[in-house]
């Protein structure tokens, strides 16, 4: 089993050459956000920029699109037709990530599910997009794993990273791990990661951490980062990882450990009025560390 610290981020952070040039660093895309949680793209986003990668393009409804380009100058939001995800938005979904691949090749990944809701037309425009885009690098987060979780043959073996806490856990493998010890959580995990054929974090006190084979612990965070928002930082740091060509299970274990650090530090700060903006804005503090 494997215990994660600080040294995991310096393999994955090294200094840049000076002919470095853009999208060496990756472009990531967000596809997320409806009518009511339009700010969860955006705190993915920038928690993405902070953990390094050089360009996200968001893929949001409407009305959370244009919120979300007058959040930050940073963010790149464009705008789908109507007030949630469905199938007219697909073609967009497609020529923006083809468009992303032509120009960053490898380095493209996407994050899918936050904010999106959970409606039948959404989940069949999610599986339907995933169905087209077999060659893409994913984070499968929040309403993406209901979207996914009865069609599990589209997802199995694409070596994706699943980010559910214990609720989505069970949605998306049948399996209850609430009230288990560590122990019993590290067992299922592995095992469910295994089936997948792809990479879990289970978020907790302890997030667990499983491609299947392995498995990591991150012990780091606090009980202040139940406040919402920090789970769409995870996604938005895992996101950019992939973006900038990190394996998927170190990417996820180096995600986690970022996300929880950057929380304990907005802890020391802020306690019980930490928000994950706070989280973003500390990212930078524990990979330069």
């Amino acid at each position: 089993m494997i215990k994660i610290t600080k040294e995991i981020l310096k393999s994955i952070y090294q200094a840049r050459p000076f002919e470095a040039k853009k999208y060496d660093y990756g472009l990531l895309l967000v596809i997320g956000g409806g009518e009511f949680y339009t700010g969860s793209p955006a705190l993915s986003a920038m928690a993405a920029f902070r953990a390094g990668v050089d360009m996200v393009q968001i893929l949001a409804p409407k009305r959370a699109a244009d919120i979300i380009a007058g959040f930050s100058p940073n963010l790149a939001a464009y705008p789908l037709n109507g007030l949630w995800l469905d199938e007219e938005d697909l073609p967009s979904l497609l020529s923006f990530t083809q468009s992303a691949q032509a120009v960053a090749g490898e380095k493209t990944a996407v994050i899918i599910g936050g904010g999106l809701g959970r409606s039948e037309e959404t989940k069949q425009t999610v599986i339907n997009y995933l169905k087209e885009m077999q060659n893409i690098k994913a984070v499968i987060d929040a309403d993406g794993i209901y979207a996914v979780a009865k069609n599990l043959e589209l997802v199995r073996g694409r070596n994706f990273i699943f980010t559910p806490h214990a609720y989505e856990f069970s949605v998306l493998t049948g399996r209850e791990v609430k009230g288990l010890t560590l122990e019993q959580k590290v067992i299922i995990v592995q095992e469910e990661a295994q089936k997948l054929g792809g990479i879990i974090i289970l978020k907790g006190k302890d997030d667990v951490i499983s491609d299947g084979q392995e498995v990591a612990i991150d012990a780091s965070g606090t009980p202040y980062m139940t406040v919402g928002g920090t789970g769409d930082t995870l996604a938005g740091i895992c996101g950019s990882l992939l973006a900038q060509g990190i394996d998927p299970f170190e990417a996820a274990q180096a995600a986690s450990y970022i996300n929880g650090r950057a929380g304990e530090l907005a802890t020391v700060k802020f306690g019980p009025g930490m928000l994950a903006t706070d989280v973003i804005e500390l990212i930078p503090d524990i990979i330069k560390n």
